[in-house]
């Protein structure tokens, strides 16, 4: 039975078998005992996107990684960076530093900003990120067509990421073969990374896009 580890577009975590390109957390929200979430979903604000190889360090997924003997924070899989974003994380400023400074300053020129810090960026996406509470936003098919290249809307129960100038169906394995923009649908990336994608950022995608 494969751990609920994985992260879909809109943050939910699943357990599925397939495996996927990039790791990251929101904290502990696992028991070592049990091998499974402890019924929290996150316990920071600093939710990040990380590389699964780095520096030769090693994990035991939903172990005790601690050093005082703890569980420590607990890995979770995205599909491919677009779907992180998606569910409201950002890289990380140690294993993706220079992604992570990019971001920064699109998200910076998203918000008509010269700089900004780690923790505002954390405390703008907390606030709209649809795992936490956020009310999802209605988009019609003018807004639809006028998205960046990455950001994910959800429309007749399917999640659809914008690839140049179609889109491309959602999956934990990848993706589908283009599909015409629906007419209406519910944006899933949170706006301010979709500023940030759309002031220049570049997320990478699964192979399969």
């Amino acid at each position: 039975m494969p751990l609920q580890n994985r992260v879909d577009p809109a943050g939910e975590i699943h357990s599925v078998p397939a495996r996927g390109m990039f790791t990251g957390n929101r904290g502990v929200i696992h028991d070592p005992e049990t091998k499974s979430l402890n019924g929290r979903r996150w316990t920071t604000k600093a939710w990040i996107i990380c590389r699964c190889d780095f520096e030769n360090r090693k994990r035991t997924v939903f172990g005790r990684n601690a050093r005082s003997g703890g569980p420590g924070w607990t890995n979770l899989f995205f599909a491919d960076e677009v779907t992180a974003l998606a569910a409201g994380h950002r890289p990380c400023f140690e294993c993706r530093r220079a992604e992570a400074i990019a971001f920064a300053n699109a998200f910076a020129r998203g918000h008509g900003l010269p700089t900004i810090k780690a923790a505002e960026m954390d405390a703008i996406l907390h606030g709209q990120r649809l795992a936490t509470g956020k009310a999802p936003q209605s988009l019609n098919a003018v807004q639809i067509l006028d998205l960046p290249t990455g950001a994910i809307v959800s429309a007749d129960g399917r999640y659809l990421a914008k690839r140049i100038n179609d889109f491309r169906i959602w999956s934990f394995d990848g993706y589908g073969a283009p599909v015409a923009a629906p007419l209406t649908a519910v944006l899933i990336t949170p706006p301010a990374i979709v500023s940030a994608l759309r002031s220049g950022y570049r997320p990478v995608w699964h192979p399969t896009a």
